[in-house]
């Protein structure tokens, strides 16, 4: 290596790149600075740097990093708040002022409001905020004005003054009472700030471009959302105009009133919503699905509904028509919920029409009363929780739905399953789970209360895979009076029956004084894994 002192290297005698001689014999070219900076090679020796006024060595910056001033007393001070202050925000996060239902970022963003409107009208310390309702009791008040609905507001009322984010010192340290602390922030606090900065001080593109902003872009398509909708504004009140004439055809004499101006939007109601109080005396009276809140005259108090039931009792032990009994107790079961009623009645409605709706094997309606009755039953609302449970657990073997199957075993208390009912719909599972079709049979021809009706939903399939097994198992044949008793059938001529409808004609053959079946054939896997294949539950008559 060469060193500084000792003069410059045999290279730097001449003019150099850079350095024009008295004759040039060249251009001179200026030299690419950038290139010295990313090189790897160590600098010549001739260069010498400027000096750095410092007697100490230079070190590389990449060994000891500089260092950060000490934060001086002035930006470690925190904000003397009041001391009332800081016991309303106690208050605020104790544990036994905290209301369900309301999330602690809603209560710190009004707690935040709250504050922040006392300090920019200089109310901090006249305020009585011992007095002061926590912003989680405000909340709720909202949320209960806003369920009463729109209320005449006076001429006298201001507007409260939109918050104003507070703004501290940089290091300014601001107390938090409650133990998260170190809470994660939610992205709706994120956006709230950024909405402020942005709009105290617009970025230089969005002041300058008109019309290229981001809102302008997501805002296009429900421009052409509002062009497209003019085009089938049309056809949609057509389809309003023949429904509202349908209905004025059925509710002729009916007084619940009805959308005058289908295009146009809903008056916002001026009483409360909750619960209407029937006035109306007619016990029998057609369904209708709702299009507009309830009018109390038709609507029938709680007591003409007991009328009504005991009506529809008799008229289905006289004239067994379940069109109308249908459609008369699910204007019954309407009256009940628009005025808010549950009670051990309600339960008794349900149960009815649940049986009812079992006895003509209307699986769709008995649907729906057995999830209502779910959760009457919770109520400990009287009725025959027992009964439907065990309706329920054959339900759902009928419908082979495993996870339904685990939810009600594990409803299933110590008591139930010693009552007939349950026990027996247990052993109808747990004989379809080892496959034994013996068993079950014999279950099948001794089901308690109205069972009967849905095992039947599910006892063709069930025959088909015992007769599939029953080919494996019997071979060349088997007399029809065996398949009779073993697959409870009533008498051969049902049994015979059966099998015909699965085509198998060729299958029966008879003797000199009995008919036998050949086995050892497909046709019954086949049509088991058609049985099998899907379940039908939502046609409704």
């Amino acid at each position: 290596m060469y060193s500084a002192s000792g003069g410059p290297p045999p290279w730097q005698t001449t003019a150099g790149y850079g350095q024009p001689s008295g004759h040039p014999a060249y251009i001179p070219v200026p030299t690419r600075n950038p290139y010295a900076s990313s090189t790897s090679l160590p600098p010549p020796p001739t260069y010498i740097p400027q000096p750095l006024h410092r007697t100490t060595p230079a070190v590389p910056p990449t060994i000891i990093a500089s260092p950060t001033p000490a934060p001086s007393n002035e930006a470690r001070k925190k904000i003397d708040w009041p001391p009332t202050v800081r016991e309303y925000v106690n208050r605020c996060f104790a544990a036994e002022n905290q209301i369900p239902g309301i999330e602690r970022g809603d209560m710190e963003k009004r707690l935040k409001e709250v504050i922040t409107n006392a300090a920019h009208s200089s109310q901090l310390l006249s305020h009585d905020w011992d007095k002061m309702p926590l912003p989680q009791q405000m909340i709720q008040e909202d949320r209960k004005r806003a369920m009463l609905g729109y209320q005449s507001i006076p001429a006298s009322f201001v507007p409260p003054p939109p918050p104003v984010p507070l703004s501290f010192p940089p290091g300014t340290h601001v107390p938090h009472s409650g133990p998260e602390v170190l809470r994660k922030r939610k992205s709706s606090e994120l956006s709230s700030e950024l909405d402020v900065i942005t709009q105290a001080s617009p970025p230089p593109w969005r002041a300058n471009k008109k019309g290229s902003s981001l809102e302008d872009r997501i805002s296009a398509p429900d421009k052409r959302q509002k062009m497209d909708s003019g085009h089938n504004s049309s056809k949609s009140n057509d389809n309003l105009e023949r429904r509202k004439k349908r209905f004025e055809d059925h509710r002729s004499g009916s007084n619940s009133p009805l959308k005058t101006n289908f295009g146009e939007s809903s008056p916002t109601p001026a009483e409360p919503l909750g619960p209407v109080v029937g006035r109306s005396q007619k016990l029998e009276k057609n369904y209708f699905r709702l299009t507009s809140a309830p009018n109390p005259d038709d609507v029938r108090p709680l007591a003409i509904l007991r009328q009504t039931l005991d009506l529809l009792k008799k008229k289905w032990k006289e004239e067994l028509n379940y069109g109308y009994i249908n459609n008369q107790f699910k204007s019954l079961r309407q009256d009940l919920t628009v005025q808010h009623i549950k009670n051990e009645f309600t339960t008794t409605v349900y149960e009815i029409h649940a049986r009812i709706a079992l006895e003509k094997g209307d699986l769709g309606e008995y649907n729906q009363c057995q999830t209502q009755l779910r959760a009457l039953y919770r109520q400990n609302l009287g009725g025959h929780p027992v009964e439907f449970k065990a309706y329920r657990i054959l339900y759902t073997i009928y419908t082979c739905n495993k996870t339904d199957m685990n939810d009600v075993l594990s409803d299933l208390t110590p008591a139930d399953k010693t009552t007939k009912a349950v026990k027996h719909a247990l052993a109808v599972r747990s004989a379809l789970a080892l496959g034994n079709y013996h068993q079950f049979f014999k279950l099948y021809l001794d089901v308690p209360n109205m069972g009967a009706y849905l095992m039947d939903m599910f006892i063709g399939r069930e025959r088909l895979l015992a007769l599939a097994n029953m080919s494996k198992a019997y071979k060349p044949n088997v007399r029809l009076r065996f398949i009779t008793e073993e697959l409870g059938f009533e008498s051969d001529e049902e049994a015979a029956q059966f099998i015909l409808d699965h085509d198998g004609k060729e299958l029966l053959e008879e003797k000199d004084d009995y008919v036998v079946v050949r086995m050892g054939t497909r046709l019954f896997e086949d049509a088991k894994a058609a049985a099998f294949s899907h379940v039908d539950i939502k046609g409704q008559i």
